[in-house]
Parts: C-alpha cells; structure tokens; sequence
C-alpha cells in the first residue's frame, strides 16, 4: 500500500465519537509547552476528526523557506483498539505517514515532546 493510502486508511479506520474532546485538547495544549525542540514558536492544536492535528511555524525554513505554517504531528485515537496513532508529514509529497502507536496519550505526548529523532519537529 503506498503512503498516501497507508495514510488514508489511518484516518479513516479509527472511527470516535470520544474524540476530540476538551478534557484531551487541554492536555495536550499543556503538554506542548514542554517539548524540547523550537519553544520559542507557539505550535497551534487543532480538532480533526477522532483526534488532534498539530502545526507550527517553521523557524529552521527546512520544511517552509518562508517561515510559514506547516504540519507537525496528527494525534488519531482508534476506537476499537482504544490505541493512539501518531503520524507524521512527509513533506516532500504533503502525506501524513503512521509513526507508531500508544497505550496511553501521555506516552504518545512524551515521545512528541523528545522527537529524539527530529522526525517532527524539524
């Protein structure tokens, strides 16, 4: 399956009527202020369907030589498994691509915040 429909099924196959939510949008707003890559940009949380999308300004121009907005992360909750999917763009060809899943938010929200790899916050 190319990445484009990898990315498209991630969207589509986790259907929730619990997410988004205030409760989760909150945390992750406040989880955010302690990453460790770019905090001196403001990154913008958005509601999408069954989760979170993620965007920042791009202060390194790696991604946008302009300095604009772009994709960070997609936070997706999967009813079924009650499992969190973590994507991330390829900005090369403006698809989002399955990173891994998480038990737990907190899990998912602690390796955001390290991106150890620089595979988001880029």
């Amino acid at each position: 399956m190319n990445a484009m429909r990898l990315a498209l099924a991630m969207q589509t196959d986790c259907s929730s009527p619990s997410q988004p939510n205030e409760f989760d949008f909150k945390r992750i707003e406040r989880a955010l202020t302690k990453r460790r890559r770019y905090r001196y940009v403001t990154p913008i949380l958005l509601k999408t369907a069954n989760g979170y999308r993620i965007q920042s300004p791009c202060c390194s121009r790696n991604i946008d030589p302009d300095g604009g907005v772009v994709d960070v992360a997609l936070l997706l909750f999967d009813e079924r498994s009650r499992n969190w999917r973590l994507l991330r763009k390829d900005h090369s060809v403006g698809v989002w691509e399955f990173d891994r899943d998480f038990e737990r938010l907190s899990e998912l929200l602690d390796y955001l915040n390290e991106d150890v790899e620089r595979r988001f916050w880029q």
